[in-house]
């Protein structure tokens, strides 16, 4: 069945948003005047193209392959196809342990904080995150680090022939999530990996990574993200995202909304799983604000873990630190088969290497620029917060560039406060929120005088930089992008990361 079938009854949002012009071309007249800091170059682990010619020609033909197969605004809410491809593949996601997480924000943060630990402590490990930032290797790792663009298409020509068998099989082709899937679990087998870290893309019942049994299940905070898929409560899309959650794990669960802690809760005794909550169990004992990122104190499930440094800003990052370090502890038998903490400084070690692109990650400075993917309402709030605490901006500029199908007023309400003005645009995706219908919202948000509209990034970063340079770098002036992981890809290519 073509993938190109409009009138499928699947056209639903699936993942956060990963459909994009594969050249950017959207912006690529613009980048000269906007690299400013070195060249495209790989960076806090964003691949750059392949220099290779013939290895970037062959990296195009397979993402123009999968840009054939379903994206992840469509879906068809079951693990049929994904479990087939698993079937005549042998069954990698057997040969290995791993941590499986969900929840609505924070995940792959949470993830990467989770692989530094594991590899710390000597692990050889396998992470699996979506959406990409810039390249869609990044979405692999080994060992921290994305898999070559050399690897990801051999990975893909060695499991070709098995998704084109399945495919014959299926009602409907394998989509470009579960082709993806089937690879990373395909290459950790081969690594191999020790240990595999595994982000869902949407929900967890019936999302494609979910034919793994984790052995940690973690639960970052729920909010409301994709309602018309998962749910118009908290509790409702909790239902869904305790489909990771198996016999016999541990499931270490963020603080949560009260609805939701419940049905995860319910879940956890109907399977016999043992729960770790935050704020009970582990958490954060205290934070404070440190140069480039922040010191936090952690309670774990072995004990505490003082003066920790974190380079990453706001006090989500500090409690996704507590959740990835009761993971890490669950996985070794922390609280259950011992009672010791973790070597404290190994696990100091592990955070201070920690990266998370385009996570208010500064990528600019002279004014100081800003990326944070934020985009929904609850991403947005933690961003507000985070930026107000993290930098002295007297004065920021805000990028937003979001897609049509989020809660775009609810992201804007919440980043009001912090915007002195705002610049709306639209990234390259056909899922953007037309530049124009953006800034109608905007404007009813933050009033006309405070709204401007470009069309174009690059225009929009122009005319963001040039507004906070008015204001003066040693008296405040910086820029926030945000609104969409897309927008913040294309902002840090402009930028020249990556």
């Amino acid at each position: 069945m073509s993938d190109s079938h409009s009138d499928d009854p699947f056209d639903d949002i699936v993942g956060e948003e990963t459909d994009r012009d594969p050249d950017l071309a959207v912006i690529e007249a613009g980048s000269r005047t906007l690299r400013t800091q070195g060249g495209a170059q790989a960076h806090a682990g964003v691949p750059a193209r392949p220099e290779d010619p013939e290895v970037d020609a062959a990296l195009r033909e397979v993402e123009a392959e999968l840009a054939t197969r379903w994206g992840e605004t469509k879906l068809e809410p079951s693990v049929t196809r994904i479990a087939a491809l698993m079937d005549v593949l042998g069954e990698p996601q057997r040969t290995y342990p791993s941590l499986h997480i969900t929840g609505t924000n924070g995940k792959t943060s949470t993830a990467r904080m989770i692989e530094a630990l594991l590899g710390a402590f000597e692990l050889r490990t396998g992470r699996y995150t979506s959406p990409h930032v810039q390249s869609v290797t990044e979405r692999i790792s080994l060992d921290g680090a994305p898999i070559s663009a050399e690897r990801f298409i051999e990975t893909y020509r060695d499991i070709k022939p098995y998704v084109e068998m399945v495919d014959t099989a299926q009602d409907y082709r394998l989509s470009f999530f579960e082709v993806l899937t089937g690879m990373a679990y395909a290459a950790f087998a081969d690594a191999p990996v020790d240990v595999a870290v595994v982000e869902v893309g949407m929900g967890g019942t019936w999302d494609a990574t979910n034919v793994i049994d984790g052995d940690v299940a973690v639960v970052t905070p729920i909010d409301l993200d994709h309602t018309d898929r998962l749910g118009s409560t908290p509790g409702e899309i909790a239902a869904e995202k305790s489909g990771i959650i198996k016999p016999d794990a541990t499931v270490i669960m963020a603080q949560q909304p009260v609805d939701a802690a419940q049905v995860l809760l319910k879940k956890a005794v109907e399977v016999d799983a043992t729960v770790a909550r935050e704020g009970l169990e582990f958490g954060v004992v205290e934070r404070s604000v440190a140069v480039g990122g922040q010191l936090v104190t952690l309670r774990g499930l072995g004990g505490e873990y003082p003066e920790l440094y974190l380079p990453l800003h706001g006090a989500h990052q500090a409690h996704n630190a507590a959740v990835a370090l009761a993971a890490v502890e669950a996985f070794f038998g922390v609280g259950a088969l011992r009672s010791d903490p973790l070597d404290l400084d190994t696990v100091r070690k592990a955070f201070a290497s920690v990266a998370s692109p385009g996570r208010l990650e500064v990528v600019r400075r002279s004014p100081t620029v800003v990326l944070d993917a934020a985009h929904n309402p609850a991403g947005a709030r933690a961003v507000a917060a985070a930026v107000g605490e993290a930098f002295q901006f007297t004065r920021l500029i805000g990028v937003v560039g979001a897609s049509a199908d989020k809660n775009v007023r609810g992201l804007l309400e919440a980043l009001e406060p912090v915007f002195a003005e705002i610049v709306v645009t639209q990234n390259s995706s056909h899922r953007a929120m037309d530049a124009d219908e953006l800034a109608a919202v905007a404007v009813e948000v933050f009033g006309e005088e405070r709204v401007q509209v470009e069309p174009r990034l690059p225009d929009a970063l122009e005319a963001a930089i040039t507004l906070a340079e008015e204001e003066g770098e040693f008296t405040g002036g910086g820029v926030l992008v945000t609104g969409s992981v897309i927008t913040v890809g294309e902002a840090r290519l402009l930028l020249g990361k990556g």
